[in-house]
């Protein structure tokens, strides 16, 4: 019998030629993911619709994507603080400061504002005709004990709540007083089903009031201001974050463009966020 010869691989050349395999997997991944950019945010920035009003321009401008955690600021925050993800975008002034003096976050700036309004039935059984002043109004809903849904989700819109109540010198414990640990969505839903009052962000309030049955009853008051910023990870903290693809997009977020597209951003033809940053950069 006639043995055919053969040609023998030598393992070496195998194992050489799976490690280069590997290698190029592996770089081929990390490329991926050096276009990929994970945004922390705060719920209303997702449920106004903003983001995807961005989001799709920044793409076509950068060719990154970015992919959004709406989780409240709270969650948004500590999700920077483990390293979770590249940057975040809250509204939260004093948690945020906290954020970056403890060498969590780095580079914040100025991104836009809004306002809070509070909302509530429209037969407003409180009867808090309380103007522009939302302290009187709560410390109103609190005496008549009407029911107020609180969303208790940690986020920008509950720490500014919590903030007002504090003003009141009032505890919000009455029996009407619930917190349900939901987005903003969510909770104005809960609000408008239980014929509530409830805090909400303006941006989330415009996209949702077509289907709420609800009304503002307080809005203006200087207490109510709104700010956002953006925050890159730090670093130095977390070698592994897309810290270059983060700090591409905060600098577009504050150039121009997209400040001009925020300004323009509107539902049921209203102006939902109005742009304040400070910085002008050139891409």
């Amino acid at each position: 019998m006639t043995i055919k010869s053969m040609t023998v691989i030598p393992m070496t050349c195998i194992q050489t030629a799976l490690a280069l395999f590997a290698l190029a997997t592996t770089a081929g991944v990390h490329a991926a993911d050096d276009m990929t950019i994970r945004l922390a945010t705060t719920t209303s920035t997702y449920h106004s619709g903003l983001l995807d009003f961005l989001l799709p321009e920044f793409k076509k401008d950068t060719g990154y994507t970015v992919d959004v955690l709406a989780a409240g600021t709270g969650k948004s925050l500590r999700m920077g603080q483990n390293g979770d993800v590249d940057l975040v975008m809250t509204h939260a002034p004093k948690s945020e400061a906290k954020f970056v003096d403890a060498g969590y976050g780095v580079l914040p700036r100025q991104l836009m504002y809004n306002d809070f309004v509070l909302v509530g039935p429209k037969a407003d059984p409180a009867k808090i005709n309380a103007g522009n002043d939302v302290v009187k109004a709560l410390a109103g809903i609190a005496s008549y004990n009407a029911t107020f849904i609180s969303r208790g989700d940690d986020s920008g819109t509950n720490k500014k709540e919590l903030s007002l109540w504090a003003q009141t010198n009032m505890e919000p414990n009455f029996a009407g007083y619930k917190a349900v640990g939901q987005g903003m969505g969510p909770t104005l839903n809960m609000a408008s089903e239980l014929q509530a009052y409830t805090l909400t962000d303006r941006g989330t309030w415009l996209a949702y009031q077509n289907k709420l049955d609800l009304k503002i009853v307080v809005q203006g008051d200087q207490r109510l201001f709104n700010p956002y910023q953006v925050i890159l990870v730090n670093p130095s903290r977390y070698p592994g974050i897309n810290y270059q693809g983060a700090k591409i997009f905060s600098d577009w977020l504050v150039n121009p463009k997209a400040q001009t597209m925020i300004n323009s951003y509107k539902r049921n033809g209203k102006q939902l966020f109005v742009a304040n940053a400070k910085s002008s950069l050139i891409l």
